[in-house]
């Protein structure tokens, strides 16, 4: 095998069906471990990737080994592992607060370490992840790294002192989109409109104004203002979202975040 995940819940199973969509690896060279048989029994079914219940069967068969298990487990899993390693091994994290310079400490040897910061939207392609690496990464060790990542979705490769940050921006923030959604389908509701349709209409529209931003570079507030007829329906939509603190609610949101990603 050639990629190892330890845990493979939303976030492991979304990026391993990145990687299998786009052949950056074969089923038969994936391996993941699972805390439990039906845990197991899932990622066979679903993904067909070689399964295991032991942690350390991962690190045997494979170089690169992801760490997709909740920031908890991380200092038990590396413990039960750190023995099998060896200076071959890549190891990547995805868990906020565990430092590049922490994971290797608790591996106990000079390692290539990975951290990276991915987004429950990799299940559906749309993933947005930061990236970044300790020196003994070479550059061919990361473009490989990026690849896995790029399978489904973005990548921005940033300092290590960036990484709290997006957590928050990117980590974090589809749970408060997916918030604005419902709401702004409540809304519809309120006005009539079934509760299917509000959906549609409501996540479309996020889905449709995030491509702009990213396709036509503009800035967001240009985009908005390009929505905001004078007098409108929109302004007076803005004018009301701002008396009731809507963009400092979503800054200290993200803040709060991010802080909270530190102390992990």
């Amino acid at each position: 095998m050639k990629i190892g995940f330890i845990g493979c819940g939303n976030m492991g199973s979304a990026m391993i069906g990145g990687i299998l969509k786009k052949g950056i690896f074969e089923k038969n060279e994936i391996i993941v471990s699972n805390l439990t048989e039906e845990g197991s029994r899932r990622s066979k079914e679903k993904l067909g990737v070689v399964t295991t219940l032991d942690n350390c069967e991962v690190v045997k068969n494979a170089k690169i080994v992801i760490l997709a298990v909740k920031p908890q487990f991380y200092e038990e899993v590396i413990g039960e592992i750190k023995e099998y390693l060896t200076t071959e091994h890549m190891i990547v994290g995805i868990a906020p607060g565990k430092t590049l310079a922490w994971l290797e400490e608790k591996c106990g040897q000079p390692l290539k370490v990975v951290r990276l910061m991915p987004n429950t939207p990799a299940q559906v392609g749309e993933g947005m992840t930061g990236a970044c690496a300790n020196e003994r990464v070479t550059k061919e060790d990361m473009e490989q790294i990026l690849a896995i990542t790029n399978s489904f979705g973005r990548t921005e490769v940033v300092p290590e002192r960036l990484l709290d940050a997006v957590g928050a921006v990117s980590g974090c923030s589809p749970a408060y989109v997916f918030m604005f959604i419902e709401a702004m389908a409540d809304a519809a509701v309120a006005q009539g409109m079934p509760r299917k349709q509000a959906y549609q209409f409501a996540a479309q529209s996020v889905l449709g104004s995030a491509k702009m931003v990213l396709e036509t570079g503009m800035h967001p507030g240009e985009l908005k203002d390009m929505v905001c007829s004078p007098a409108g329906t929109t302004i007076e939509g803005v004018r009301i979202l701002e008396k009731n603190g809507f963009r400092s609610a979503v800054f200290e949101a993200l803040q709060g975040a991010a802080d909270k990603g530190k102390r992990m």
